[in-house]
C-alpha cells in the first residue's frame, strides 16, 4: 500500500501539505474530502497539467475519519501508520523522504527557526487570515446574512498587526524567513495569506516587501503547481449564488449564526 493523503484543498493547511507533495516529487493518492460534504464548496478544481486531481467521493470521507483519529483533514496513511496534524505531516514527509535540507535545516539553529515561525503562526496569522473567507463569504453563505462591516475591519486591524510583525520580526531584509532559500516556514505561511486573497482582501497591494516575498515564494515552488493548489480559494466568491444543501444549512447554520454577535 502506498502513502495516501486526505487533504481538501480548500483548507490551508491541505494546500501546504499539496505543495510540498508535489514539489518534492512524493508519490501518493490524492484523497479528496469534502469538507462542506453536500454542498458545491467540495467541487473538484479543474484538471491541469496532467497533475492528478482529488477524487471526489464519500468513501473517501468516510476513509479520512477511519485514518485521523482527529476525525479532520489533512490525514495521512502510509501503510498500517496513519498521522493528523499539519506540522507532523509535513516533517514525516521530508523526513522519510528526505527532501532538500533547506525545507527543514539540519543546522539546528536554522531549525530552530523554523520551529520558531511554525509556534508564533498559529496564534497569530492563522488566528486572523482565515476569518475573511468566514466573514465575506461562508456565513452569509450559510446564514443567509451578511455580516456588519465593523466584523471585518476588527479582523483586518488583527492580521495587519500580525503582518507588521511577521515583516519585521521574522522576514526582516531576507529572501525567505530563514535566510536564501524556501522552508517549511515559507510554505505554511503563505498558504495562510492566500486566504484573505481569495475574498477580495488584498494584504499584499500596499507591502511590497511581503509582495516580494510571495513572488519569491511562487517561484520557488512553482507557479503553476503555486495556482492549482490556490485555484478553488482565489475563485471562491463565486459560491455566493449557489443553493446550500438544507440538511447541511441546517446543521450549520446555527453554529456560525453565534459567529455574528
Amino acid at each position: 500500500m502506498g502513502l495516501e493523503l486526505y487533504l481538501d484543498l480548500l483548507s490551508q493547511p491541505c494546500r501546504s501539505i499539496y505543495i510540498f507533495a508535489r514539489s518534492n516529487n512524493i508519490p501518493f493518492e490524492f484523497k479528496h474530502v469534502e469538507l462542506f460534504k453536500g454542498s458545491v464548496l467540495g467541487k473538484k478544481p479543474a484538471a491541469g497539467s496532467g497533475a492528478e486531481q482529488p477524487r471526489a467521493g464519500p468513501s473517501n470521507s468516510e476513509g479520512a475519519g477511519k485514518v485521523s483519529l482527529l476525525k479532520k483533514v489533512p490525514a495521512l496513511k502510509d501503510g498500517d501508520f496513519t498521522l493528523a496534524e499539519c506540522t507532523a505531516i509535513l516533517l514525516y514527509l521530508s523526513r522519510k523522504y528526505n527532501t532538500p535540507d533547506h525545507w527543514y535545516p539540519s543546522d539546528i539553529q536554522q531549525r530552530a527557526r523554523v520551529d520558531e515561525y511554525l509556534s508564533w503562526h498559529h496564534a497569530n496569522i492563522r488566528a486572523n487570515a482565515p476569518k475573511t473567507m468566514w466573514i465575506k463569504v461562508l456565513i452569509p453563505l450559510f446564514t443567509g446574512q451578511p455580516l456588519p462591516s465593523e466584523k471585518l475591519q476588527e479582523v483586518m486591524e488583527g492580521l495587519s498587526t500580525s503582518l507588521k510583525q511577521f515583516e519585521e520580526r521574522f522576514l526582516q531584509d531576507k529572501a525567505f524567513i530563514i535566510g536564501s532559500e524556501i522552508s517549511l516556514a515559507d510554505l505554511v505561511a503563505i498558504v495562510e495569506l492566500m486566504q484573505p486573497v481569495g475574498v477580495g482582501c488584498d494584504i499584499f497591494e500596499d507591502r511590497p516587501r511581503l509582495r516580494e516575498w510571495r513572488r519569491r515564494v511562487e517561484d520557488a515552488v512553482g507557479k503553476e503547481l503555486f495556482f492549482q493548489a490556490h485555484e478553488m480559494i482565489l475563485n471562491i466568491k463565486e459560491l455566493s449564488n449557489i443553493q446550500i444543501d438544507p440538511q447541511l444549512k441546517e446543521q450549520l447554520a446555527p453554529v456560525l449564526m453565534k459567529m455574528l454577535k
